[in-house]
Order: structure tokens, then sequence, then C-alpha cells
């Protein structure tokens, strides 16, 4: 063995030595012996009787899981699409964007604000909402369809008390080359508690 080759060696096994003593300071192995047998744990199942009654809760601030057991839930979603009175076209297809008309179709406001009915379960949590509906407006006025586009929180009723504001509402059609005709118009939908 020549002088470069006893060198080398014994750099090689210096190395191991300082690799092996920083990984023995810097790791706990004996945690990471633990680690690896703590997956496989046992779970305990507690009684409801064992456990400590939960905080009072302030009686003035209404509390979501008190409401929550009101609510009835179901796994069929609720039918948003409406069709109302005076079908005059039952062809979707037909209705013109709201990029192609140019007076886009009105409804009385105060109307619609008086219609509009805030949904009790969010009323008493204190949530408020916002829905987006599109409008199938046929070119007499009448809503023929309504879809429920965006709920905002979803499950607190105010799609549904969207729809049933707009259902069978007679307001004037949108017009475009200055003829009546038909159109989808989506429609803003804010609930604020006041």
């Amino acid at each position: 063995m020549n002088e470069k080759q006893r060198k080398l060696l014994i750099f090689a096994i210096t190395a191991a030595i300082h690799v092996i003593v920083i990984f023995f300071v810097a790791f706990d192995t004996k945690v990471l012996l633990q680690e690896t047998t703590e997956l496989a744990r046992i779970m305990k199942m507690t009684d409801l009787a064992e456990l400590p009654p939960p905080p009072a809760a302030d009686p003035e601030i209404p509390q979501v899981e008190e409401i929550a057991e009101v609510m009835i839930e179901t796994d069929t979603p609720p039918v948003q699409t409406v069709v109302g009175i005076g079908m005059v076209n039952l062809n979707f297809d037909d209705y013109l964007a709201m990029h192609m008309v140019s007076v886009r179709p009105g409804f009385d406001e105060s109307a619609i604000t008086s219609s509009l009915v805030y949904p009790p379960i969010a009323l008493r949590s204190g949530i408020e909402g916002r829905v987006i509906l599109e409008l199938f407006v046929d070119r007499t006025g009448v809503v023929q369809r309504i879809t429920v586009l965006r709920e905002e929180p979803e499950g607190r009723g105010f799609g549904e008390a969207a729809v049933k504001a707009f259902t069978n509402r007679k307001g004037t059609p949108a017009y475009a080359n200055g003829e009546a005709v038909s159109c989808r118009y989506r429609y803003p939908v804010a609930f604020r508690i006041k």
C-alpha cells in the first residue's frame, strides 16, 4: 500500500466515524424506534358519561349546533328549476344571452324585495347570503324558468327563497333591435340582516 492509498483509507475511516457520531448526536435513535412502534396504537372508546361537561355557552349568541338539530337534511338536492305560468316558449335554447340584447328585462325591485323571505335558519344563525339566479324571461316579460347558478353559503335556504321571489314574476321584456325577445338574465340577490 503506497502513501496515497493509505491517506485515502485514513480519510475514509475518519469520515465514516464522523458521520456515525453526528448521526447518533443529532438524531435520537430511541425516538425513531418508538415512532415506528406507535403506528399500531389501540384507541380507547370512551363512554359519554366519562367526558367532562362542555363549557357553558353565552345565551345571547345562537349556537350553530342548536340550530343544526332543527335542520332536516336529505340526500336529494332541492329542485331549483321552476316553470312559470303562460309558457310561451318552452325551447330554452332560443333564449338570447345578455350580450345579444340592447335593453335588458326589468322587474319591480320593491315588489321583489317585499316578496323575499329571509330563511329562518339563516336568520337565527345570523348568516348573510348571496344568490346568483339565471332567469329565462320570455318576450312577454314572464319568468319561465329559474336556475340557481351560485348560492353562498350553500344549504341555508337562500337559493330557495330567491327562486320563490321570482316564481311567476312578470316584468318588462328584453329588447334587441327594437323588438321584444326572450333572453337569459343573470340576477344577483343579496340577503342582509338589518
